[in-house]
Formats: structure tokens, C-alpha cells, sequence
């Protein structure tokens, strides 16, 4: 970190606000922030910063929903969940800088052609998946954010998605999921030694931008319609994705 510019450093600031602003108005759009922090900021710290702030972020949003998280789906869904946090660290700890930002670049592309494709669907969402394939979507998201910090999300509503749950269930369930993947990777990453001093001292200097972010975007509605706004954030997934692959 202390060899980021200072236009890099305003640069990650403004990232920041708008990331946790847009995830605060809309509830969508947050997933775009990390990629685009990851074009200046090393992944070996980012991801465990993005962790802590995941966490930290959790926490605020799951008080209000708690009593309608489905139990029964969620209990299910923890051991595949932490059986895919066990391997995704292995792989966090032994690859490189470079082989883990273009694992990202095509994860981030991947990522934004699913959500891209959601936008054609009258309901917004994919078939659902059957349901014997939900522990592998569960055990994906483990293995994809303990690996990338982010994108996680996406198998978390495959999961989901083939409960077949009400509308605020899966939202209330999906923050529990969010909150304890952050919980079970936080406790691997200082188990391998990943949280290091530099990614306290980064955390420290990102945790008031995103709680501005947040107060933010409750108090600020964006303009574009949710569908168009979901296509907007996908183009700019697509942008970034593209210098990931070539670091």
C-alpha cells in the first residue's frame, strides 16, 4: 500500500464511496468495487481488507432481517459452505499475484455475463437450479470467496434460487450467507497469517468511506431503473475484467 501514488490513493477513495454508495441506494452494484480497487491495490492484501469490510457491512445490514432467514436452508448450506472456504484458501495461500488477478479478470467477466443474461428474464433471475446441485453451488461460493473475496454472491442465489423461498427470506438468508462467509474466511486467512499489519492499516483508512458509502446511498436513490442500472454496472465489470487478464 505505501507504494500506491496519490492518485492511486484518491483513486481507491472514490472507488469506496461509490461502491458502498451504490450498494447502500440500490442494493446491488457493490461486487463492481473490488475489481476495480484490484487494478492498484495487490490482491494479497485486498482480499483480506474486502473480508473485513464485508464483515463489517454484514453486521449493519443483517440486524433488520434476521427474523426471517430460512434456518433450515441456511443450516444446510454451512458445511459445504466452509468445505469450499478450506480448499479456496489453499489455493489463496500457494498461487501468485498474477495468476490469482487473472483468476479474478475471468471470474469478474463470467460474473458479469450471468447478471447480464438475468436482465433478458422477466423475473429478473436464471432457472432456478435443481436441487441436488445445490451443495455444489453452496460449496462454490466457499471456494470462490475465500479465493477472490467477492462474486461469492452469485452461488448464493443458485442456492437459494432452488428453494424456491419468498422474496424476503431469500433476502434475510443471503445476508446470513454473506455474513458467515465473511466470519469462516476472516478466521482462515488469520489462521494462515494473511491478516497482516499493512492490511489492518489498509482497513483501517476504508472502513469510514464505507460507512459514509452506506449512509450514503440510504439517503440517495439513483435514477436508472433497476434494470438498466444492473446493465451499467455490468459494463463496467467487463472494462476491468479485460486489465485483470493482462497483469
Amino acid at each position: 500500500m505505501s507504494a500506491l501514488s496519490p492518485a492511486e490513493f484518491a483513486y481507491c477513495a472514490l472507488i469506496l464511496l461509490l461502491a458502498y454508495g451504490l450498494r447502500g441506494s440500490t442494493g446491488f452494484g457493490g461486487a463492481a468495487g473490488m475489481p476495480l480497487l484490484a487494478l492498484v491495490v495487490p490482491i494479497k492484501i485486498l482480499v483480506p481488507v474486502w473480508t473485513l469490510l464485508g464483515l463489517a457491512s454484514s453486521l449493519a445490514i443483517i440486524g433488520k432481517d434476521r427474523r426471517h432467514i430460512a434456518l433450515r436452508e441456511f443450516v444446510a448450506f454451512i458445511p459445504w459452505c466452509v468445505l469450499g472456504v478450506l480448499v479456496g484458501l489453499y489455493f489463496f495461500a500457494t498461487q501468485d499475484e498474477r495468476t490469482l488477478a487473472r483468476g479474478l479478470g475471468v471470474l469478474v467477466l463470467a460474473y458479469a455475463a450471468y447478471v447480464f443474461s438475468t436482465t433478458f428474464h422477466a423475473s429478473g433471475a436464471t432457472r432456478p437450479l435443481p436441487r441436488v446441485l445445490s451443495p455444489i453451488a453452496a460449496w462454490l461460493s466457499g471456494v470462490v470467496g475465500a479465493v477472490f473475496g467477492t462474486m461469492a454472491t452469485v452461488f448464493f442465489a443458485l442456492y437459494l434460487d432452488s428453494k424456491s423461498m419468498a422474496k424476503t427470506a431469500f433476502r434475510a438468508t443471503l445476508s446470513a450467507m454473506l455474513l458467515t462467509l465473511c466470519v469462516a474466511r476472516g478466521i482462515g486467512y488469520w489462521a494462515v497469517g494473511e491478516f497482516t499489519r499493512e492490511v489492518w492499516i489498509a482497513f483501517a483508512m476504508a472502513l469510514p468511506l464505507m460507512l459514509i458509502g452506506i449512509w450514503a446511498g440510504d439517503r440517495i436513490h439513483v435514477r436508472l431503473s433497476e434494470l438498466a442500472f444492473k446493465r451499467l454496472v455490468c459494463g463496467v465489470l467487463l472494462i476491468c475484467g479485460i486489465p485483470l487478464l493482462l497483469r
